[in-house]
């Protein structure tokens, strides 16, 4: 029995079509009850892209520095979002997405394409996982982009003008922080973002050693530290010891400084970003200590936490030959204290 509603507002007419519908779904083998059940529950909201993105972002952003989720978060309201964002993520099709990402290759900004492509990818996998999709259509999106040139950082190989700039750093009058990130950076010749989220409780003053995991590769990586590191990051401790990261920001020092501290206090010294970078060190390191001082290329190549595979194909081991690359890296700092000694100071 199924009840299709009361005279006169059902009207015989609408009530036969009612029931010639009931039997048609009956014919099906469906309770025509039962549809008017599941008819009647409260449907979900529609998940735009816009929402399921912004979830994406919550629950990872943390896990990111300032300036890097404030990036991505700008990308998706920039060019993203205005253009699929109210679109339920699930009706997306590939050629809407590439169309989105070939406005941005259009621009000229070929590698902000890439990574915008990257972060799609990362919201429709987080989408995947979390069941509110069964299709993820990034998957065919790989190699629609035209690679991205590469570019090498800018580094001074002259040693006469890099006595100068190290000289320069050390009469630089700014904050103690800077500072003695300016100063360290030349003798670790880590990447700049790992330098200034370096944290304490990494660094080991009594074994002269800083230990941590290195993102872009996914390695652990050991930095021995010379007599001159070692010399700056115990004064340094004396200020901001008690802090989380060994070079806090100023304003909150439970956040790691900013990533234009160092590129700012460059350029006051008048050194432009076509010479030096942060990053440059690491060129200068990697070709200094086997063209002048002689060192092997693969321990060299060990500190600067590449990937380096031996004669049996095993990858980078943190531990490989740390006797000898402290021996290394002690020479290094003493090299670069000869350099600022044969330079004049930085004007």
């Amino acid at each position: 029995m199924l009840s299709l509603g009361i005279y006169p507002e059902i009207s015989l007419k609408k009530a036969r079509l009612l029931r010639d519908q009931a039997r048609s779904l009956l014919a099906e083998n469906v309770d025509p009850s039962c549809e008017r059940k599941k008819a009647s529950l409260p449907t979900e909201p529609i998940q735009t892209m816009e929402m399921i993105a912004l979830d994406w972002y919550n629950n990872y952003f943390s896990t990111w520095s300032p300036s890097t989720s404030r990036r991505i978060l700008s990308a998706l309201k920039r060019d993203v979002f205005p253009f699929i964002g109210n679109l339920p993520l699930s009706d997306i099709k590939s050629n809407q997405l590439l169309d989105v990402i070939r406005k941005i290759q259009a621009r000229g900004t070929i590698d902000t394409a890439h990574r915008t492509l990257k972060h799609c990818r990362r919201i429709w996998r987080y989408a995947m996982l979390t069941s509110k999709i069964e299709i993820d259509i990034t998957q065919n999106l790989y190699n629609v982009l035209p690679p991205i040139k590469s570019s090498h950082f800018a580094a001074v190989l002259d040693k006469k003008r890099l006595g100068e700039i190290l000289n320069g750093f050390d009469i630089y009058n700014g904050s103690l922080v800077v500072k003695t990130a300016l100063q360290l950076g030349p003798l670790v010749f880590v990447r700049p973002g790992e330098l200034r989220t370096a944290k304490w409780e990494d660094i080991d003053l009594e074994q002269a050693e800083w230990r941590y995991f290195v993102t872009k590769t996914e390695v652990q990586h050991i930095v021995p530290l010379s007599t001159q590191s070692l010399q700056l990051l115990n004064n340094l401790r004396v200020v901001t010891g008690k802090n989380i990261y060994v070079f806090p920001s100023p304003r909150i020092t439970v956040r790691p400084m900013s990533d234009n501290a160092v590129l700012m206090a460059l350029r006051s010294l008048n050194i432009p970003r076509e010479e030096m970078t942060g990053h440059g060190w690491r060129a200068v390191a990697r070709t200094l200590l086997d063209e002048e001082l002689g060192f092997d290329v693969a321990l060299i190549e060990h500190q600067l936490a590449h990937t380096v595979k031996d004669a049996l194909g095993r990858a980078y081991n943190r531990t490989k030959h740390l006797p000898q690359r402290k021996h290394m890296m002690q020479v290094w700092a003493d090299y670069l204290d000869k350099l600022k000694g044969k330079a004049s100071i930085i004007s």
